[in-house]
């Protein structure tokens, strides 16, 4: 890994990502550091201000838009997700690799921008297993989470618009597979 470089993770809610991504990043944080994304969301019990998400308000958030702070933006489940410009740039200048948690639409505007990066979709091995994980995890109504399956069922359309398709069907596998993209290519 001599070419320090974006590495860009997608996937539904509920698929596993950050549970990989925080492996990746306990076994690899030398080599690659996380670019915390920017919300208009209410924090989650459990989550930490500038560990999760950096938390602002909408009116903060369309100001950092106009003001064409964000490397990307999107409106996923109601609420702003973006990618800070500046933050990128401060990983990539410490001669790491910059890993971003994005969003389907994120990553079709990074895309579509022509951005040099790794793309990797993460998918569950079906719909059935990915309800029964956002269930699992005890964090949105029944409303929720039907919109949250409804929103996957669209993003796995997106999978092949990605370089790599990684199935968490089995962690250990699929952080694996992850490592194996993001050290071996």
């Amino acid at each position: 890994m001599n070419n320090k470089r974006l590495i860009v993770v997608s996937g539904p809610s509920g698929v596993g990502k950050s549970a990989l991504l925080r492996e990746i990043l306990k076994k690899y944080g030398e080599m690659i550091e996380f670019s915390v994304s920017y919300t208009s969301r209410k924090m989650r019990d459990g989550e930490k201000e500038g560990i999760d998400y950096h938390y602002v308000s909408r009116e903060e958030f369309e100001q950092g838009i106009e003001k064409g702070l964000f490397l990307e933006w999107a409106n996923v489940h109601d609420n702003y997700y973006a990618t800070s410009k500046e933050k990128v740039e401060e990983i990539i200048k410490k001669g790491k690799n910059c890993l971003l948690d994005i969003d389907v639409q994120g990553a079709s505007n990074l895309m579509k921008n022509k951005v040099d990066a790794v793309y990797i979709f993460i998918s569950p091995p079906d719909i059935e297993t990915l309800r029964e994980r956002l269930t699992k995890r005890n964090t949105d109504s029944i409303d929720t989470i039907n919109k949250r399956i409804k929103n996957a069922e669209k993003e796995i359309e997106y999978r092949d618009k990605y370089q790599y398709i990684v199935i968490n069907d089995d962690f250990n596998m699929a952080l694996k597979e992850l490592e194996n993209i993001i050290f071996n290519i």
